[in-house]
């Protein structure tokens, strides 16, 4: 079978989730068969294959095919945030994989006692975009693809300060314009989910590390806090918001 320029790469260690290398390992198959036929049919090269327009796209059929032989082979598709869990543990302390009571213990949260306004610091996470105000609203967990499905039919409740472990916004995509906010327990202001919060107009804290918060707490995020900047993730300048849960005044 065809080599392709990949295989003269050096695998870079840790590997992708098995979902990820059983995907990318049938689509090489894919382009390599393609390539076989190519060079058979009189191909002088991968160059001109993949350069020329020879027939080394994939289509959808080649895609769905490729789907298909995952689930025969027993494989399931896992959430995101199901994947970032097992990836960074110490991140999501507290938490569980059923969404049951969930309270995030980040060691890294700054925490401190009610205020006057009856504000006790809570923890703090990198700002996407200053707003003109700060915002408050119910914390909610979001970690399972029931809640979500729920939020689907039923609608997110209003003023929802939804709290995510995973950047890549694959679990919420179809509700996040429904959050009052958002608390992301990874990834950096660039990130998808950054992106999508941004593009919708929704405050937003990435790589925020929280402490004490429990499902249906009310939370203010300081969104009028300065956004971190490329620049400052370059120099590992802190600059964050902070994240409060309201009760009583002291």
């Amino acid at each position: 079978m065809a080599r392709l320029p990949i295989d003269q790469m050096r695998p870079v260690p840790p590997p992708a989730s098995p979902i990820v290398e059983a995907t990318l390992g049938l689509l090489h198959q894919k382009v390599r068969a393609a390539l076989d036929a190519h060079l058979a049919d009189g191909g002088t090269g991968f160059g001109d294959f993949a350069f020329a327009g020879l027939g080394c796209n994939l289509t959808q059929q080649d895609l769905a095919a490729v789907e298909q032989a995952l689930l025969d082979t027993g494989h399931r598709f896992d959430w995101s945030a199901a994947i970032s869990l097992a990836e960074r543990p110490e991140a999501y302390k507290g938490g569980d994989a059923d969404g049951g009571a969930v309270v995030f213990e980040h060691p890294e949260a700054v925490t401190g006692e009610a205020d006057a306004q009856g504000r006790a610091l809570a923890g703090q996470g990198d700002n996407v975009v200053r707003h003109d105000a700060n915002i408050t609203g119910t914390a909610r967990y979001i970690r399972t693809n029931e809640r979500v499905l729920a939020y689907l039919t039923e609608g997110v409740p209003q003023g929802t300060i939804a709290i995510i472990d995973d950047s890549g916004g694959t679990l919420t995509a179809p509700i996040i314009e429904q959050f009052a906010g958002i608390l992301c327990a990874g990834g950096t202001v660039r990130s998808h989910l950054g992106i999508l919060s941004r593009e919708y107009g929704i405050p937003c804290f990435m790589n925020a590390k929280l402490s004490g918060i429990r499902d249906g707490d009310t939370v203010e995020m300081e969104a009028t806090a300065a956004p971190r900047t490329t620049e400052d993730y370059q120099s590992a300048t802190e600059r964050t918001g902070r994240v409060w849960i309201v009760g009583e005044t002291a």
